[in-house]
């Protein structure tokens, strides 16, 4: 009984319990709520603080890049003046690398490759055969006749003019006039330039043409040329084998004197006359222009006419030898018949005469590679 009544106690007090906790539970849920309430807030702020670190290592990367970029940019600052100057050090040794070579090509024709003044041409390609038959040999110094020597025959088998000079030579600057007139009258000379001889030796800047770079045609006569330096005495164009032997065998006693060996210019036609040195004084020349001096060779007593038309007299008697008076209108032409009658009269070789004078009134130089050579007429 008394277990049961125990029992019964414990289930009344249970019950009242439950009774009175409701309202008690009633009135803790708004503090319950409360609570909570607080708590959002604080979750919020928990949530909103969670993607801090990401935020922050966004940003951390950001400066980084833009450190790194801040760096590039300075290294490229620093960079491209270097660069720059290094650039345009290039460019200049560049340019002075194509002016030293240039310069030393030409002060010559490659420079100065200017094509010959139209009138000029003219007058100096079609001279006036009466002016020519008046002038005669104009005093000019003879071709020499060879002796006993192998013809010399050219690139198409014609007889060959060879023509051995420089640029930079004085006298080849004056036989050149005379040969222009004279193998004008064989054939037909294209892209003939103009220049002067050197500045620096003795008749400096005479007006002359130059065969470096120029061709010339003719049925009767295969003209070959080597202008072996330039106006500065630079290397300009080298002669074969064979050329250089003509010139070393011929330029040399016993066809010149020992004194005058090497001299320059040197022509050999054919084999058959040789022409070594200036054959008319220089002297006529000076302080001449192109134009002025091929205007003087239609006046048959000026002293350039004489010297110029006096040596392509001669020149031209030597050609129609070689090419058996080809072509007849010019190998008859006056006053060539009777300039050819004088030229059979001596010879060169051993036992002959010497070249290396002038048989004038004037003397003779004869620039040769490292020195000068007097030779008093």
């Amino acid at each position: 009984m008394s277990k049961a009544k125990s029992r019964k106690s414990t289930a009344s007090q249970r019950q009242a319990q439950q009774r009175r906790q409701p309202a008690t539970t009633q009135a803790a849920q708004p503090q319950a709520r409360a609570s909570s309430s607080s708590q959002r807030p604080q979750s919020a702020a928990a949530r909103t603080d969670q993607p801090q670190p990401r935020t922050s290592s966004v940003a951390q990367q950001r400066k980084q890049q833009q450190a790194r970029s801040n760096q590039r940019k300075r290294v490229r600052s620093n960079w491209r003046p270097g660069v720059t100057v290094g650039v345009v050090l290039l460019v200049i040794a560049g340019i002075i690398a194509a002016f030293v070579f240039f310069s030393r090509q030409s002060n010559g024709p490659a420079a100065q490759a200017t094509p010959v003044n139209s009138s000029v041409l003219q007058a100096v390609t079609h001279v006036d055969r009466a002016v020519l038959a008046a002038v005669g040999t104009g005093g000019a110094t003879a071709p020499q006749p060879l002796r006993g020597q192998p013809p010399l025959k050219g690139p198409t088998g014609k007889p060959e003019f060879f023509y051995f000079g420089a640029e930079y030579c004085p006298y080849c600057a004056a036989q050149r006039w005379a040969v222009v007139v004279a193998l004008s009258r064989f054939g037909t000379f294209s892209h003939l330039n103009q220049t002067t001889s050197s500045s620096n030796d003795v008749y400096p800047d005479t007006p002359t043409f130059t065969f470096y770079q120029g061709s010339y045609s003719s049925p009767y006569i295969d003209f070959v040329s080597v202008e072996s330096q330039d106006r500065q005495q630079n290397p300009l164009q080298t002669p074969t084998a064979e050329q250089q032997q003509l010139f070393s065998k011929y330029d040399a006693p016993p066809y010149v004197s020992a004194q005058a060996q090497g001299g320059i210019p040197f022509i050999d036609i054919a084999n058959q006359y040789l022409v070594i040195g200036p054959s008319y004084s220089n002297d006529v020349l000076q302080g001449r222009n192109w134009q002025e001096i091929a205007n003087e060779l239609s006046n048959q007593n000026s002293p350039v006419a004489k010297g110029i038309l006096g040596t392509a007299n001669y020149l031209t008697a030597a050609i129609c030898q070689a090419t058996n008076q080809q072509p007849t209108q010019v190998c008859s032409a006056d006053p060539i018949p009777t300039i050819e009658q004088s030229l059979g009269k001596s010879g060169v070789g051993a036992g002959g005469p010497q070249l290396g004078f002038v048989e004038r009134s004037f003397e003779a130089v004869v620039r040769r590679p490292g020195r000068v050579v007097g030779v008093a007429a």
